[in-house]
């Protein structure tokens, strides 16, 4: 039996990967409670299995004194020296006492320590190994369906994908063989639990990374990712290589290499953007397809103010405002988009409030003029007082002129005449 167990011990190192050091020690420890349980637990013992032929031998530990009160635990100087002449007071004697039967025991606590070492060994090596891949592309294949979780298979192990990292309007069936992205490794009593995501960004990134030598090899660097899983990513990329032109690598002869990222990602949208240390050129570039005239920044407010095309400026904001919110995701600036007619329309009502209030200006130093002339005390009477005596001196010769009519003898006709001319006259006057 010893040798047999040695022998699968060896197996499973091979095949498992499971220490066989690691296995040896856990199975003494188990023979020394299987031994305390059916032989006496009084006794301190020590369970020895030898490497090479797979003997089990018990010991008893007993400590040497000068007076024995405990049989069980301890010996006299004179017990020791049967077993060796160098023992002295106070050390300890490793006594044989393996039973006759304790194969039998031995075995069937063998099998059951071995097996919970292996599910330990397997649950460790399968949590180290997730653990490292952390922040990494793991491929699956969808098992089951947990409620609203999804349960993918690994092969060693299996991952949840909750809902919250599943990406909106993705359907999966069962057989699908998927790539997602570790986010989160925890160690259980059982087996780990691993958890996966189809929207972090990172998926994009490391689908790059193996969809792209020039980034794997560090030649292309990914500055920042700005992602709304299922609709629109964009990625702003750098090359440390002047000859080395980063969107046409990552784009590929005739698009191969972001179609199949594309495909991976089930169709959702990927604009490549060349990174800049210009914020201005930046900025305008992380609008695209938008073309961009002007860009004008608030370093205060990390603001940027953009004029784009009368044509582009729904190109420019996006659906729902999706490409200047993942603009301003990728750049880390606020854009406020205006169009050419709406700034030239904000700058001309700028133009017109400063006419209108120099006009009121104006007007105003006016009135404080007239306030001026009416607040003195002679001038407004001595206007009043002349239009009184002009309308006086007018009735004044209304009258002479009516007596002088009057005290003049003329026929009836020239009478009439002058009448006339009299009612005429005031009438011109007026």
């Amino acid at each position: 039996m010893s040798a047999e167990l040695l022998y699968a011990l060896d197996q499973l190192e091979k095949e498992k990967g499971i220490d066989k050091e690691t296995i040896i020690d856990a199975l003494e420890q188990a023979l020394i409670s299987a031994y305390k349980k059916n032989f006496g637990s009084a006794q301190s013992v020590e369970v020895s299995i030898d490497r090479n032929t797979g003997q089990i031998r018990v010991y008893a530990l007993k400590t040497i004194v000068d007076e024995v009160t405990d049989a069980a635990t301890e010996m006299s100087i004179e017990q020791a020296r049967i077993f060796g002449p160098d023992f002295e007071v106070g050390d300890i004697v490793e006594v044989e006492v393996t039973p006759k039967k304790f194969g039998r025991i031995a075995a069937q606590t063998a099998k059951q320590v071995v097996m919970q070492r292996i599910r330990e060994a397997e649950r460790g090596l399968i949590f180290d190994e997730f653990a490292n891949r952390e922040e990494d592309i793991v491929n699956g294949v969808v098992s089951r369906f947990d409620r609203k979780n999804v349960v993918i298979d690994l092969g060693k192990a299996e991952a949840v994908l909750p809902p919250s990292e599943q990406t909106p309007g993705e359907k999966y069936n069962i057989h699908d063989r998927i790539k997602v992205y570790v986010i989160n490794v925890k160690k259980t009593n059982k087996n780990p639990q691993i958890y996966v995501s189809r929207t972090h960004p990172g998926l994009v990134k490391r689908l790059l990374e193996l969809e792209v030598p020039e980034i794997a090899d560090g030649t292309v660097e990914i500055k920042t990712i700005a992602r709304e899983a299922g609709s629109r990513t964009k990625i702003s990329i750098f090359s440390r290589n002047e000859n080395v032109d980063p969107v046409g690598a990552c784009v590929g002869q005739r698009g191969g290499r972001i179609r199949a990222i594309v495909d991976e990602l089930r169709g959702e949208m990927i604009d490549v953007i060349k990174w800049s240390q210009s914020d201005e050129e930046y900025i305008a570039a992380s609008l695209s397809p938008a073309k961009v005239l002007q860009v004008d920044l608030d370093e205060e407010n990390k603001v940027a103010r953009v004029v784009v095309p009368d044509f582009q400026l729904s190109l420019a904001i996006g659906k729902e405002g999706q490409n200047a919110r993942l603009a301003a995701k990728l750049t880390g600036w606020k854009i406020d988009i205006k169009s050419e007619s709406q700034l030239r329309n904000q700058i001309e009502s700028q133009l017109f409030n400063l006419d209108s209030i120099s006009y009121e200006d104006d007007e105003y130093e006016a009135d404080l003029d007239e306030v001026t002339e009416v607040s003195g005390d002679t001038e407004p009477e001595q206007e009043y007082n002349a239009e009184e005596d002009l309308d006086a001196a007018e009735e004044k010769n209304y009258d002479q002129e009516a007596d002088a009519v009057e005290d003049t003898d003329v026929p009836d006709e020239e009478i009439s005449e002058q009448e006339t001319e009299a009612e005429i006259e005031p009438e011109e006057k007026v």
